[in-house]
This record gives structure tokens, C-alpha cells and sequence, in this order.
């Protein structure tokens, strides 16, 4: 049975939606401007994996990421760059999918933006305003937090404690205007030459947090059953979307808050970011990582854990790969000599495996203990295929495991394609073999090298030499 740790309540909890065999997921997406780095893409990897596992289960999940359009960040970037704030978000918005699709990252259902839903916010924010919640003032609107009575449990502070750190972090300006300094803006009053839209206050721009309650309300109703992100939006932006959504609907908001831990970065473990600019983007990582290794190295790691990053760690998580790689590889060779049938034994091994590696999945996404079940595979797979007979049934069964279970981590196993068109290459293989045969060792190692120079790994087996492109 499934379990999820739920932020809010501290504790794993047994997963049950709101809807039998429907999940409504809403996951905190980029403010797209700039390239998204692999602090971020942390996030879209570990929550793709739950919803691939969640797939796996069974589950129709509807799956909402949005794009934050507009705020300050875009306002500067778009001014430096001499772009308006839609030509930057939509360039970078193109580079998100071309980025996460490199790490093979499924579409969301829906990928909102919040300036294509400027009516909906504005009716949102009149709704708070309207229950008392909210109120207007010089163009800008503000939400009551010290209304909200369950303000600062996410997060697990008291909201006389949280106003203390707020209080540090408000302008004089924002003195004058608010009636506490714990309360946010819902909506900004536009300054001069800023992107902007009409409203009952005035030309202006939503703030940051209303726009994912009005585009997860929209597309998954009142109550959602996972909403996740990192763990840096627990406070303020998780927080102040429970207050405004609940305020607003009178439903509970979300049912399971999920959060992923940070990606660091250095011998100190720092936590990577923009603000400190110690940050490495997915665009210029997958230059010269091959993009699955990248997911590969952030999908196995549980998802409320830190990940170290260092070339070391990549190296372990290319080899790992390859490991795989390598036993699906030799299932496909065996084909060839494979006798036709099925193989009971193969299959009792498989479910077993299975059953394994559901029952540390379903401990709150536990992929540590996941990946360690598919190498326990991977290792009989690769004894059943250096038997002396294997059978076609058989050989199937690890294949068809290999390919299920290791696609929840988004990689994709296919046959390594092999073929050598250079019939010289071929010639030499065939020189080789005829070498060992004759015991002509120094001939046949001096092939061996020549060949693995010109990138072509020879492996020897019970059933003949194989070869690889390195």
C-alpha cells in the first residue's frame, strides 16, 4: 500500500485521492527567465518519477505545471536582454521543453501560464477581498495573513515567529500600505513603463503566489490531491497558497503536500542556486553529460534527500547505467540461439522481483531501495544469459521487467544497435577468432588493442565473440 509523506502533517501517510484511480497533481513550475538549472530540474525529475510511478500503479493522472510569466526577475531580465516580458518568457519557456524533453520528462497535461489567466485572477482576488480577506490599497491588494487561522502550520512556525523574519524584509514603503507586515501582495500596482493590466485597482500584475491557486483550482478543482515543489517554497509560497485557496473556496486545499530536497553543490554542500550564482543550467550540462546520465544520477536519489553534485557522483551513475545497459544487451544477443518456450523458473523470478520492488516503491518513493531491486535483477539476467540453453519465453520475461521498471526512472532501454558496416572491421574480428583458435594469443591481443583504438569493444562469450561500439 502506498505511503507519502505528507509535509503538512510530518508524518507518511497511506495515499488515498480524492477519486478512486485519479490523481489531480499540481507541481510548482520555472519563472522562466533564464535557462533552468539542475536545482530546478530536481524537482520536475523527482516529481516526473512519482507520477510515472503513480502510472505504474494504475493511477489517471492529471499532471499541472505552470510557467510563472511575469514578476520582477522577468521585468529586469526582459529590460536587460531589450526583449518585452512575452518575447523572454517564451523564449525560455521553448528552452524548458527542449530541456526537460532531453531528460525525458513527460509533458504535463497542462502547462498554464499565469498571464493567459489574468481574468481568473483578478475575480480570485476580488473573491478574498469580497470575504474580508483581502484588501485594497494605492493599487495594490493585500492578503490578510493573521486572518487565516492555521497560518505558519506547513511550514511549522508560529505566525508571531514568522513576523519577526517578515518584519526584516519589508520596505518603508510597504510599511505605509500594510496593515501587518505578514500580510502579501495578491496583486502589484504597475510602476511606469511596466507590463501591466486593467483592474479594479489599477493597472498592475498578480503576485506570485495567487497565480498557483487560481491555475490549480482551475484545472484540478478545489482540492487537489498532490501538490509538490522544493523545499524552498514551503515559506512563503506554499503557505500562502493554502491561506489564499482555503479563504477563497472553503475546502481544503491540498491533500498531500510533497517537497524535494535541494541540490549542493561544492565540499561545503551548498545549495544550489541563481541568487548565489553557483548554479549549472541543464542546457549546457547536456552538452557534454549525456542526458540520460543526468537523469539516471537524479532520479535514484529518494526524493526528499539532498543530491550531491560532482563529477564523481556522475561517473557512478554512468557506469551504473552502462551496467544496465550491458545485461539488456546480452538478453538481446541470446536470442539468436535461444530455444523457442517459455521459462516458469524466469517467471517466478521475475514477479518476485516485482513484488520487491513495489514494496520499497511504495514506501513514500523510496528509489534507493527501488534501484537496489532492479540490480538485483539486472544480476540474474545476466546469469541467465550466460547459460548453456535459455529460452525465447524466458529471455522476454527480463527483458519486458527491465524495460518497465527502469522507465519509471525515465530511461529509456533499448537494444544498443551494434552494426558495423566496415567490412574490414568485420574481417578483423573474423582474423581474431581464427587466431585464438590457432593459440596465436600475441595476434589475437594485438587485434583486440587495434580495434578497441578505433572504438570497438570485443567481448568473448560461450557463444562467440561479441562486439560494441565504444
Amino acid at each position: 500500500m502506498l505511503t507519502i509523506y505528507n509535509t503538512l502533517t510530518r508524518k507518511k501517510e497511506i495515499f488515498k485521492p480524492l477519486h478512486p484511480g485519479i490523481v489531480n497533481m499540481y507541481v510548482c513550475g520555472p519563472t522562466v527567465y533564464n535557462y533552468i538549472h539542475i536545482g530546478n530540474a530536481r524537482s520536475a525529475i523527482a516529481f516526473d518519477t512519482v507520477r510515472r510511478y503513480l502510472e505504474f500503479k494504475g493511477y489517471q493522472v492529471n499532471y499541472v505545471s505552470n510557467f510563472t510569466d511575469v514578476d520582477d526577475k522577468m521585468i529586469k531580465a526582459a529590460h536587460e536582454q531589450g526583449i518585452t516580458v512575452p518575447q523572454l518568457a517564451d523564449k525560455y519557456i521553448k528552452a524548458f521543453m527542449e530541456d526537460t524533453t532531453a531528460i525525458n520528462i513527460e509533458p504535463a497535461t497542462s502547462h498554464p501560464r499565469a498571464t493567459e489567466h489574468i481574468p481568473e485572477i483578478i475575480n480570485f482576488v476580488q473573491r478574498l477581498i469580497d470575504k474580508g480577506y483581502a484588501y485594497a490599497k494605492d493599487g495594490d491588494v493585500y492578503y490578510r495573513a493573521r486572518k487565516f487561522a492555521h497560518y505558519g502550520e506547513l511550514s511549522g512556525q508560529s505566525i508571531d515567529d514568522l513576523e519577526v523574519g517578515a518584519s526584516e524584509h519589508v520596505s518603508a514603503d510597504e510599511v505605509n500600505k500594510k496593515e501587518d507586515p505578514m500580510d502579501f501582495a495578491l496583486w502589484k500596482a504597475a510602476k511606469p513603463g511596466e507590463i501591466s493590466w486593467d483592474s479594479p485597482w489599477g493597472k498592475g500584475r498578480p503576485g506570485w503566489h495567487i497565480e498557483c491557486s487560481v491555475m490549480s483550482t482551475k484545472y484540478l478543482g478545489d482540492t487537489l490531491d498532490i501538490h509538490a515543489g522544493g523545499q524552498d517554497l514551503e515559506f512563503p509560497h506554499h503557505e500562502n497558497e493554502i491561506a489564499q485557496s482555503e479563504s477563497a473556496t472553503g475546502h481544503k486545499f491540498v491533500r498531500y503536500w510533497m517537497h524535494n530536497g535541494f541540490v549542493t553543490i561544492g565540499n561545503d554542500n551548498e545549495k544550489m542556486s541563481k541568487s548565489l550564482h553557483n548554479f549549472i543550467t541543464v542546457h549546457d550540462i547536456i552538452k557534454t553529460v549525456d542526458p540520460q546520465v543526468l537523469r539516471f544520477f537524479m532520479a535514484t536519489t529518494q526524493y526528499r534527500r539532498p543530491i550531491q553534485y560532482s563529477e564523481a557522483n556522475l561517473t557512478d551513475a554512468k557506469n551504473n547505467l552502462e551496467h544496465i545497459q550491458t545485461a539488456f544487451d546480452n538478453l538481446k544477443y541470446r536470442e539468436k540461439d535461444a530455444r523457442d518456450g517459455d521459462d516458469a523458473d524466469v517467471q517466478k523470478q521475475v514477479t518476485e522481483y516485482t513484488n520487491r520492488f513495489i514494496e520499497a516503491m511504495d514506501d513514500d518513493i523510496n528509489v534507493q531501495n527501488g534501484i537496489a531491486v532492479v540490480y538485483e535483477l539486472v544480476k540474474a539476467a545476466n546469469t541467465y544469459a550466460q547459460a548453456a540453453t535459455v529460452y525465447r519465453g524466458g529471455l522476454k520475461e527480463f527483458e519486458t521487467a527491465m524495460v518497465k521498471l527502469i522507465s519509471i526512472f525515465g530511461i529509456k532501454l533499448v537494444a544498443t544497435d551494434n552494426e558495423i558496416d566496415d567490412e574490414k572491421i568485420k574481417a578483423m574480428i573474423e582474423e581474431r577468432n581464427q587466431a585464438r583458435k590457432n593459440k596465436d594469443f600475441a595476434r589475437s591481443d594485438q587485434i583486440r588493442d587495434d580495434l578497441k583504438k578505433q572504438g570497438i569493444i570485443l567481448e568473448d562469450t560461450p557463444q562467440g565473440t561479441r562486439y560494441k561500439k565504444e
